[in-house]
């Protein structure tokens, strides 16, 4: 399968660039590939919380390292890649939450990220790394029509320090 760089983005470990992620990768998916908006919306879901993951890990080893974002693509889907350089987990030893009509399930606050981000797409790896963690989502579609196929870097690392947008009065 030969596949395709088509977005590397790297930003800062804070919340606030989850949204940033979240639109530049839909924006990639929406003019690039035949996927259902109902898709393209699943997968910004998946995004934010391999997004989340991957800011809470590297809070706990490395504050001030990027989190690495990039994009792919093959003829038949769309690979977005979240890399962390946290201290790494298992993904065989996440727990699945209790069904919805458990009442344990009132009790259950964390750890719904894996198992929704493995809901979402069609096919998610979590990859541990030496240092970090790589989430690897896959979605099918083919492409539109066009031939959009360059490549984007966007390092937005250097904004960490500017105050936080906000709306004009």
């Amino acid at each position: 399968m030969q596949r395709s760089l088509v977005l590397e983005l790297d930003v800062p470990s804070s919340a606030e660039y989850i949204a940033i992620v979240r639109l530049v990768v839909a924006s990639v998916a929406t003019a690039r590939r035949a996927l259902a908006d109902e898709r393209v919306d699943d997968l910004k879901l998946a995004v934010s919380e391999a997004c989340t993951n991957a800011i809470e890990a590297n809070r706990l080893v490395s504050p001030g390292a990027p989190v690495h974002v990039e994009v792919w693509e093959s003829p038949d889907r769309l690979e977005v890649c979240i890399e962390d350089s946290g201290p790494g987990f298992d993904p065989d030893r996440v727990t699945s939450p209790p069904p919805f009509t458990d009442p344990g399930r009132l009790n259950f606050e964390r750890g719904l990220g894996i198992p929704l981000i493995r809901t979402l797409v069609d096919n998610a790896a979590f990859v541990r790394k030496q240092q970090g963690t790589l989430v690897r989502m896959t979605v099918f579609g083919g492409p539109l029509d066009g031939d959009d196929t360059g490549t984007i870097y966007m390092d937005v690392s250097r904004f960490s320090g500017l105050p936080p947008l906000t709306p004009e009065s």
